[in-house]
């Protein structure tokens, strides 16, 4: 027998939405509204529209037409309504008997029988029942949680939550009502309410709960960045004439003004006492990684050891090799920890580790692993640091606990960050940018085409193997799903080969073992194959200088991010570069703003800033804050003044009210607040 103290399946509803504290209730927002508070005539409903009609019920009874059905005359002074439901219980057809008088509200339209509504919300009354006084909610519910019960819930929390002014007086923009005036209106609007100002979420009242979300934001981020200042980490200073100088000396390119400002601003807070906790951010091939490089020779040079991650196996060889190639001339032992090594070649870079022997360890994951132990880990470099979630920045932040010391972090990124987000979700990060791209970079020229025009690409590209140049072709599945109607990469790579007679074509992608996928690089590379259809493995870290020409096949169904990162693996060598599109039709509204921003911008910068307007921030947060949005009413690009207003607020709040403060962060992101520690 299930115990009494068992939860209902609403009750489990709501803590899955996180409906726990009686302020989650307070502040779980009507989605739109529905206008209870007016009756209209029978006769005076139009066809689509929403409305609320009073009759009494003159013939109720299920009828079998194509399927069986509850079918309800009900009649007023002004005509008649025909109520229609496919899909009731006995209790209802008792519930709208003869001469009952319902309340109702649906869409009407106009069927063989005259005006219906298909599905209506129906409410018996009598001839003293009020009508509703406000407007009425509908809140975000899932199937297990009516709205019935939703409404009665946070109502009860909003009666009980204590919304009380935390903020000092003369702190809120002006012309703002109190947080307990705002949540009052918004959840029970007045009849007369704007439904556009409600709909658009540009109401005072709306203003006041984004301006208090944006502040809690802004104070859980200064408090987590003053927090880690009093952290403890390595002073990290290179000697004259030591590593980081003659790394300068032998690299084979001069770096530019952008990337030695960078640099610059890394060494300076390696050189502090506290840890690094700083965001290099940069375009497509505008050279992270020799950065980094600069970063880790200062580390190594002032007797700590280097740790680099990143997220692919290909990534993080492709920064292994660069590495070996700069550091191992000049004496340095480089460790490769990544799944695919096993045995006792694993144990050999484990034992490098963990003795100190290897100064700089390159892998994925795996170098997180409780198994792996660090002698002196000074500096860890996070690469496409959103695709790492909390929990695993925290493992590798962990790795000094027992010298009562915390690594520097230096986390890379190839998608730009636009301002508004760095100033909310990045705001207790320093930022780092590389704006301008190495000399000798050839320009991309981008060009959209429907897959009706495949076979001039393929003619394309034997133009351009014949003309000595190498060519990707990405794919978005490996094989073929039901669900989704895509080429797959085996397909198009059987189909390639055929075509293609007397060129060297390969296949890559995320099913085959780690020694295939090298192998089939290794031969890209070398030069000994001309044409490789890929998956989106190969979407960062892959550094092909004569591969000039990139098809991307069912584009539309990428991400702008992504498009973007697939794109910059051509562009890296002389020849000039052409990225192709190809996409199915019809395209969404969506699709066409990726696909023109694609063709219109090689800029990533402005690629960042579309891309934020088309999906909103959650694709930039990758798993930052662990899946757990903390921004739920505030648009960052609508509410530039207000995020400006809290940013200034914060500081002076923690010095001057740090009670206040605390209790803002608490009543609006409750737990939430430890995932930005990391």
């Amino acid at each position: 027998m299930p115990e009494a103290s068992a939860k209902s399946a609403p009750q489990k509803a709501m803590e899955k939405l996180g409906l726990l504290r009686d302020i989650d209730l307070a502040l779980h927002l009507p989605l739109r509204y529905e206008d209870e508070t007016q009756l209209i005539p029978i006769a005076a409903l139009r066809e689509n529209e929403a409305a609320q009609v009073e009759g009494v019920v003159v013939d109720c009874q299920v009828e079998m037409r194509s399927r069986r059905q509850l079918l309800v005359r009900v009649k007023d002074e002004s005509g008649s309504l025909l109520l229609r439901f496919l899909h009731f219980y006995p209790s209802q057809q008792k519930q709208m008997s003869a001469a009952t008088r319902l309340r109702i509200r649906g869409e009407a339209r106009v069927g063989f029988f005259g005006r219906e509504m298909v599905h209506p919300v129906v409410k018996v009354v009598d001839d003293d029942t009020p009508l509703a006084q406000s407007l009425t909610p509908v809140y975000p519910a899932s199937a297990q949680l009516p709205q019935a019960y939703l409404r009665k819930a946070v109502a009860s929390g909003l009666a009980r939550a204590d919304l009380r002014e935390i903020l000092p007086a003369g702190v809120v923009p002006s012309g703002l009502p109190s947080l307990k005036d705002a949540l009052h209106y918004l959840h029970h609007p007045p009849p007369n309410a704007s439904q556009v100002a409600l709909h658009e979420h540009n109401h005072p009242a709306w203003h006041r709960l984004k301006f208090e979300e944006l502040l809690a934001q802004q104070l859980s981020q200064l408090q987590a960045q003053r927090e880690r200042a009093l952290l403890a980490a390595p002073a990290l200073r290179g000697r004259p004439g030591g590593l980081h100088e003659k790394l300068l000396a032998a690299l084979p390119f001069q770096l530019t003004g952008a990337q030695r400002r960078v640099a610059e601003e890394v060494a300076q807070d390696l050189a502090r006492p506290q840890p690094m906790h700083r965001l290099l951010q940069g375009d497509v091939g505008s050279g992270k990684t020799v950065v980094a490089a600069l970063a880790a020779a200062v580390a190594i040079d002032a007797g700590w050891q280097c740790a680099l991650m990143a997220p692919t196996e290909i990534l993080a060889e492709q920064h292994f090799r660069k590495l070996i190639g700069w550091l191992e001339p000049m004496g340095l032992k480089v460790a490769w920890i990544t799944g695919s090594v096993k045995g006792k070649a694993r144990q050999k870079m484990l034992d490098a580790a963990a003795s100190g022997e290897a100064q700089l360890i390159v892998g994925t994951h795996a170098v997180i692993e409780d198994k792996v132990k660090f002698a002196r880990l000074g500096l860890a470099v996070i690469d496409e640091q959103h695709r790492f979630g909390v929990a695993q920045r925290l493992a590798l932040r962990n790795k000094l606990k027992a010298m009562d010391l915390e690594p520097h972090m230096l986390m890379m990124s190839a998608t730009p960050i636009p301002r508004t987000l760095a100033m909310t979700y990045f705001a207790d990060l320093d930022v780092s940018t590389i704006d301008e791209l190495p000399p000798g970079r050839s320009p991309i020229v981008t060009k959209v085409f429907t897959d009706s025009k495949r076979h001039d690409v393929v003619d394309k590209i034997r133009m351009a193997v014949a003309d000595g140049a190498q060519v990707y072709w990405v794919c978005p599945l490996v094989e073929e799903s039901e669900a989704v109607d895509l080429r797959n990469a085996t397909e198009t790579h059987a189909e390639l080969s055929a075509t293609l007679t007397g060129t060297s074509v390969g296949l890559l992608h995320g099913r085959m073992s780690p020694a295939d996928k090298a192998a089939v690089m290794a031969q890209f590379s070398g030069g000994q194959m001309s044409v490789l259809v890929a998956t989106t493995v190969i979407e960062v870290g892959v550094d092909v200088p004569n591969a000039s020409l990139m098809v991307i096949e069912h584009a539309e169904r990428f991400g702008l991010a992504q498009l973007h990162q697939l794109r910059g693996r051509v562009g890296r060598g002389s020849k000039a570069s052409v990225c192709v599109l190809i996409y199915s039709a019809p395209l969404s509204d969506t699709g066409k703003s990726r696909l023109k921003a694609m063709a219109e911008t090689t800029d990533g910068f402005e690629i960042a800033r579309r891309d934020l307007d088309i999906r909103g921030p959650g694709e930039f947060m990758g798993s930052r804050q662990s899946g757990a949005e903390l921004l739920r009413f505030a648009d960052l690009q609508e509410d530039a003044p207000l995020l400006v207003a809290a940013r200034a607020l914060a500081p002076r709040l923690l010095d001057e009210h740090p009670e206040a403060a605390r209790r803002q962060v608490a009543r609006w992101l409750g737990t939430k607040a430890e995932f930005l520690k990391a």
